[in-house]
């Protein structure tokens, strides 16, 4: 028997896919195409509207495909499923003749599931009422593997008016320690040479009272090369914990990278987010930490027409952009998504709203021309990672997480070389090997 697994949306779901994927493959299945494959699981993602739409047209396709092929079985996962009560029925609407539709802690079931549906039973709903560690799970990757993601957390502790995920994913549940090295050694016994850290916010990890920067400090403590990759952080970790975010970036293999939603940079439109933290407090942790760390790549994330933003918050937001100067901007288009305080609020219009994004993403592509003229003629390690874009050429990252391109490269994937960066444009470095 065969499965075939589609991910949509966070690494976190991405984790989850690899467990599913591993435990079949375990358990005797083979993963194949989706026109081979007995099984389908399509591991759902719900946290804007956009990519809600993509997989309900994705459902209606593969109901339109598959409805009357008794040898096909779809299972619906992850967080779409269980944002609002009445989700289930909308799926329902769309794909009657589901299989399975199973929560975010029933994936360490799924080959009990296959075997209820191989023995005739349709349209079955699980939903656990315990938790599990998802660290606990072992995972075999192939010899090409380079990248491994360990969970480390799942659900927060906020309440952030726009969110429909902590409806699907709970509260927080930080993962044992030990778990959670141990896991990261087994892949790295593999030869895994890279480590993402994933959770919905990293920063709040909390453990029998071992925070984050313990954790971290635990794995880079391990006897082997690779660097790690500290998941998204919310930006009250960064006002709260100052100190932890500086030891952590003082510790060796931890990739000077930084995913901090900030989201506005009006402190009004912050409050109505119910997002606890104000600009003037983050522009002095974040002076902070590039006057020590000159090198950090910054990422974040802002949401434009967020209900109640005028012209005058938004002119704020652009002018905090502007200022911070990020490497990577992820610009979403405020959309409402069901059971939350921001639905009730009263809604810009989507033009309002298109255009804003429109500007927004004007002045960022703007602020990159020069952002990389510091890296020119610089000297440093880079982990080979896969082939680029042209011919015989590679695609790595430096400590600072910095996409570098190597032309005519005929090296191992897996590497750390030595590179010099030789040019630059507004997203990536270009560099040669070093002999």
């Amino acid at each position: 028997m065969s499965f075939y697994i589609e991910t949509y949306g966070c690494t976190s779901n991405k984790a989850d896919s690899y467990i599913m994927s591993d435990l079949l493959k375990k358990s005797g299945y083979i993963l194949r195409s989706i026109e081979e494959a007995d099984y389908i699981i399509i591991n759902t993602c719900a946290v804007k509207e956009q990519t809600e739409n993509k997989i309900k047209a994705r459902l209606k396709q593969l109901n339109a495909l598959y409805s009357h092929n008794h040898d096909k079985h779809i299972i619906i996962a992850g967080c779409l499923p269980f944002i609002a009560k009445n989700y289930i029925k909308v799926i329902r609407t769309i794909i009657p003749n589901y299989s399975a539709i199973i929560d975010l802690n029933s994936i360490n079931k799924i080959t009990e599931i296959f075997e209820r549906i191989k023995n005739g039973e349709r349209n079955i709903i699980i939903k656990s009422k315990d938790r599990i560690d998802k660290a606990n799970f072992l995972i075999d990757y192939s010899r090409e593997k380079i990248t491994g993601i360990i969970p480390i957390s799942e659900g927060c502790q906020g309440s952030c008016t726009y969110c429909c995920v902590k409806n699907a994913r709970g509260r927080l549940k930080s993962y044992n320690p030990k778990n959670i090295v141990k896991n990261v050694e087994y892949q790295l016994e593999q030869g895994i040479k890279q480590i993402y850290l994933t959770s919905q916010d990293c920063g709040i990890y909390e453990y029998d009272n071992i925070n984050l920067h313990d954790l971290v400090k635990m794995i880079v403590d391990l006897p082997y090369k690779f660097y790690l990759r500290i998941g998204m952080i919310n930006p009250r970790f960064l006002v709260e914990n100052m100190h932890q975010v500086l030891s952590i970036f003082n510790l060796s293999k931890v990739y000077k990278f930084l995913h901090m939603p900030i989201q506005s940079g009006s402190d009004k439109i912050l409050e109505l987010m119910n997002r606890p933290y104000t600009i003037p407090e983050l522009v002095n942790r974040i002076a902070k930490l590039r006057d020590l760390f000159h090198d950090i790549t910054i990422s974040t994330d802002i949401i434009c027409g967020f209900p109640g933003e005028t012209e005058y918050d938004f002119y704020r937001t652009i002018n905090f952009i502007k200022w911070l100067k990020p490497e990577i901007l992820n610009i979403s288009k405020f959309t409402a998504r069901p059971d939350t305080k921001a639905k009730q609020m009263n809604q810009l219009s989507n033009k309002i709203i298109k255009k804003r994004s429109m500007r927004l993403s004007k002045v960022f592509r703007n602020s990159i021309f020069t952002m990389n003229e510091k890296w020119m003629h610089r000297e440093c390690e880079v982990l080979v990672l896969h082939g680029g874009s042209q011919k015989n050429q590679a695609f790595s990252r430096n400590m600072a997480y910095k996409n570098v391109f190597l032309d005519d490269y005929n090296g191992e994937y897996g590497e750390f070389i030595n590179v010099k960066i030789t040019k630059v444009d507004g997203f990536n470095l270009f560099g040669i090997k070093l002999d």
